[in-house]
């Protein structure tokens, strides 16, 4: 997770944007001494994922609302169940109503689908990762619904892993000179961060095996036979990792390769939220 930034300050922001200088249409039609409950109602089946989200928004919008937590992040939900039940002040309940349903609705949206493609390997050694692919300051709480649903980060950011892609490579003139740029620059700035290096073709992956010094291969576009082939020639000498266009049609298919890991950029930017609704009692 970004050290930079928490889940709080991004929740913060998120409350100014949506709130400004106050709900007017709860402070006009609600007396402030007005108290209350509500629940949170799944409609739809899927993975439950943003209860603790849930709870931050309401502390940040009033620390006296109580919070009572009936289905944890992670569980299996059916149309009808109730995952929380929150009571303080409605103006507050009323206020943080849509914040709360729009971070659960999505991250719920993601862990339902991530655990669907988790399952697909089932009984294999195959890691499936997420990618940068993601809303612009909902990385943290995205990132969050895919460990929910059973997956694993790729990096972070831009921050905590060297990853060259083609672009870097064709800027840098090789895979060579970029691999020797950044070894340099590691060693010049006494940072420690593992390299990743990503390959289009055989080609590719031959220089990256005479030139070395990276941990993670990033096999790209490789259809499964030839991935198979790409896996078995490196030999373990490297991390390997398969990515583009990979779906739940083709992920066990790829996994059966014994490539260590697939990125799937899908986990997060394709997603339909899960249906639920915060109901007054």
């Amino acid at each position: 997770m970004n050290e930079l930034i928490t889940p709080e300050e991004l929740i913060r922001l998120a409350i100014r944007e949506d709130v400004g200088d106050g709900d007017h249409t709860s402070l006009a039609s609600i007396p402030d001494t007005a108290t209350g409950k509500a629940r949170l109602l799944i409609k739809e089946e899927g993975i439950l994922a943003g209860v603790e989200v849930a709870r931050i928004v309401f502390r940040e919008f009033d620390p006296s609302v109580t919070f009572q937590v009936f289905i944890e992040d992670g569980t299996a939900v059916y149309p009808g169940d109730i995952a929380f039940e929150v009571s303080g002040r409605v103006q507050t309940l009323l206020t943080a109503e849509r914040l709360v349903l729009n971070y659960m609705q999505r991250m719920s949206g993601i862990a339902t689908y991530t655990h669907q493609m988790v399952k697909l390997l089932d009984g294999l050694n195959t890691r499936l990762l997420d990618t940068r692919k993601t809303t612009p300051n909902m990385r943290i709480f995205e990132k969050m619904a895919v460990r929910i649903g059973g997956a694993f980060n790729h990096r972070f950011g831009l921050f905590d892993m060297i990853l060259i892609k083609n672009n870097h490579v064709d800027h840098a003139g090789s895979i060579t000179t970029a691999i020797e740029n950044t070894r340099l620059y590691l060693k010049r700035t006494g940072k420690r961060l593992q390299i990743e290096v990503e390959v289009r073709n055989f080609a590719e992956l031959d220089e990256v095996m005479q030139v070395g010094g990276v941990d993670r291969v990033m096999l790209d576009n490789f259809d499964p036979e030839a991935l198979a082939r790409a896996v078995k020639l490196i030999g373990g000498r490297f991390e390997t990792e398969a990515s583009g266009g990979i779906n739940h049609h083709t992920l066990r298919k790829y996994a059966e390769t014994g490539v260590d890991f697939i990125s799937v950029g899908a986990l997060t930017h394709q997603i339909k939220s899960l249906d639920m609704s915060l109901r007054a009692v």
